[in-house]
């Protein structure tokens, strides 16, 4: 069975830092290119952050440009979000989600359709707020 579990959100003040993770089980999530996405109440689902593949392009959204990073352990089958300077505006519910590996030229178009990704974690809560 394919799943992939988030961890690491909660409540941290503004300014603050979180790591999120996602790790795979039943798949070698190093294999497959890789999205986060987030969705805040009231709010479609947006693409936060994506990779191609496993040495592909990444596309950071304008909103969180030189604020988050991203990293993956292929050892521990886990991807993580590095999230620094949080703002208000980042609460959401935080999705992982990975698919087939595809060109690099289409990792924005891939991140702007969230459909576009084909396994997903259950989500998880980051809040940003004093």
């Amino acid at each position: 069975q394919l799943q992939l579990v988030e961890s690491g959100g909660g409540l941290v003040e503004p300014g603050g830092s979180l790591r999120l993770s996602c790790t795979a089980s039943g798949f070698t999530l190093g294999h497959y290119a890789v999205g986060w996405f987030r969705q805040a109440p009231g709010k479609e689902r947006e693409g936060v952050l994506c990779i191609s593949g496993s040495e592909g392009s990444t596309y950071y959204a304008d909103s969180v440009k030189g604020r988050f990073t991203f990293s993956r352990d292929n050892a521990k089958n886990t991807v993580y979000l590095q999230m620094n300077s949080l703002r208000p505006s980042d609460t959401a519910v935080y999705y992982c989600a990975a698919t087939s590996q595809y060109p690099s030229s289409y990792v924005q178009a891939m991140c702007a359709h969230a459909p576009s990704h084909e396994y997903w974690g259950q989500g998880i809560q980051v809040t940003v707020s004093s």
